[in-house]
């Protein structure tokens, strides 16, 4: 029992802590709290990054009572895992011989036996939790030149290449590098090396030049080289090529029971740049000046031009969405054979395939519906941090009774000249707002089929 609930437990000896399901923990409304830093577990599959733990939550094993602090994992489908840093703290012995658990009480000395069901039936089913290789993968598996280690080099020509239009008149722009720091420096020289082997970028000789910079990569760690290109990018005509909307595309999910993401592998790298547009990517570093020869992160158009080549190379595949293993076996093998004639690569540290839920957008998506991903929200400290917080839970009000009398104390923060107070009024609102996040329903979607009844008349 966890929490007074009856509940599917697994004591795994092959995992160093302590799990708990984020489908569980929203199904049974258990508050998630942010830890000081992520965890990276590697997960059959995939490489899984989690921020998320349940503090204290209440274990009943027979006679005995436990508290336990699980980790929250994504895409788990036993609702708790017992790690080794649990059976170690409570020294419990697993024996397969016999089929049981034993766990020793630390204050009355007496042994508890759990005794392990014997499983008379296994579902014919994928279980994502088990891909660990491609070659597991069902339908993946023959396809492993779509996921090789490193780009195998500059894209192949296409159609269409990546352009930078310009405002008429516009002269070219130049500035001087930015200032680095020692580490970075090396950091630089180091990615610069990188990038001129791959072919990636070359030496420039451009009246064009933005600097250099480096931004934190959130999941990863490290740095990322980018370049600022905002005075290019205020010259530049923008592509109005349309992202596709939020809402439309959930309400597309409806009824679909299995899901697979796939990430391309520095996916902005796999697509050209028009060979007359690359002196205007020319950027400004300490060791010199190079020019990008593939799209990068910065450039205005980037984004727009992205889901304009996917939409083209998917495009027969836009807007279906399967409902079943067998339509969703048929769906992986065309989408990986698009990849493969369009010479696109994914990294498979990155992709997850035949999961029941899956992260989309700041949100949990499965056969149920759409529900909020507890992990975006945070809590603000500043009035800057309040508006991106109010933006950001504006964003699932549909979710939420009564959003605008619930933030109404944290608004009025927000106005000019307010003096800003963080009083009771206000923390309340927060965490009722918070637990409304956390604990929302799952919006489902009509599946549209309608049932008339066998009358000779109807009302429309």
């Amino acid at each position: 029992m966890v929490n007074g609930q009856s509940t599917i437990v697994l004591f795994d000896s092959g995992a160093t802590h302590t799990f708990v399901s984020k489908s569980y923990a929203l199904k049974n409304g258990l508050i998630m709290s942010k830890l000081k830093e992520n965890y990276h577990i590697t997960a059959p599959g995939s490489l899984i990054d989690t921020r998320l733990v349940v503090r204290r939550l209440k274990l009943d094993i027979g006679t005995e009572s436990y508290t336990i602090n699980p980790v929250v994992l994504p895409h788990q489908g036993i609702d708790v895992i017992l790690g080794m840093n649990w059976m170690t703290e409570n020294n419990a012995i697993l024996d397969i011989g016999s089929r049981t658990v034993q766990i020793r009480s630390s204050i009355t000395g007496k042994v508890l036996r759990v005794y392990m069901p014997n499983q008379k039936h296994i579902e014919p089913t994928v279980n994502a939790s088990e891909l660990t290789e491609i070659k597991k993968i069902p339908v993946v598996c023959e396809f492993p030149d779509v996921f090789p280690e490193e780009l195998p080099g500059l894209p192949p020509d296409r159609d269409v290449e990546f352009r930078i239009e310009l405002v008429p008149g516009t002269a070219p722009i130049s500035r001087r590098p930015y200032r680095m720091a020692p580490d970075e420096l090396k950091e630089l020289k180091t990615q610069l090396q990188e990038q001129l082997d791959k072919g990636f970028i070359r030496p420039s000789s451009s009246p064009w030049g933005c600097p250099a910079l480096f931004v934190e990569k959130k999941d990863q760690g490290g740095k990322r080289l980018c370049v600022d290109y905002r005075l290019l990018n205020a010259v530049t005509v923008k592509n109005k090529y349309p992202l596709p909307h939020i809402d439309i595309l959930f309400d597309q999910l409806a009824g679909a029971r299995v899901f697979s993401k796939i990430d391309l592998r520095s996916g902005y790298y796999q697509i050209k740049i028009r060979e007359e547009d690359i002196p205007k990517t020319a950027f400004s570093t300490r060791y010199g000046l190079y020019e990008y020869l593939v799209m990068c992160f910065g450039l205005t158009n980037a984004p727009a031009f992205f889901m304009y080549m996917m939409n083209s190379v998917f495009m027969n595949e836009l807007d279906r969405f399967v409902v079943n293993e067998e339509e969703h076996a048929e769906h992986l093998q065309i989408v990986h054979t698009r990849l493969r004639e369009h010479k696109l690569y994914a990294k498979f540290s990155k992709c997850a395939f035949w999961l029941k839920e899956v992260g989309f957008l700041g949100h949990i998506l499965s056969e149920k519906g759409v529900a909020v991903d507890p992990s975006k929200v945070p809590q603000p400290e500043t009035v800057t941090e309040i508006r991106s917080f109010l933006g950001l839970a504006g964003y699932y009000r549909r979710f939420i009774k009564d959003f605008s009398k619930t933030v109404k104390p944290m608004t009025s923060l927000t106005k000019k000249n307010a003096r800003y107070s963080w009083s009771l009024n206000c923390e309340e609102a927060f965490q009722s707002l918070k637990k409304s996040l956390t604990t929302a329903p799952v919006l489902a979607q009509p599946d549209d089929i309608v049932t008339p009844p066998a009358m000779g008349w109807a009302v429309f």
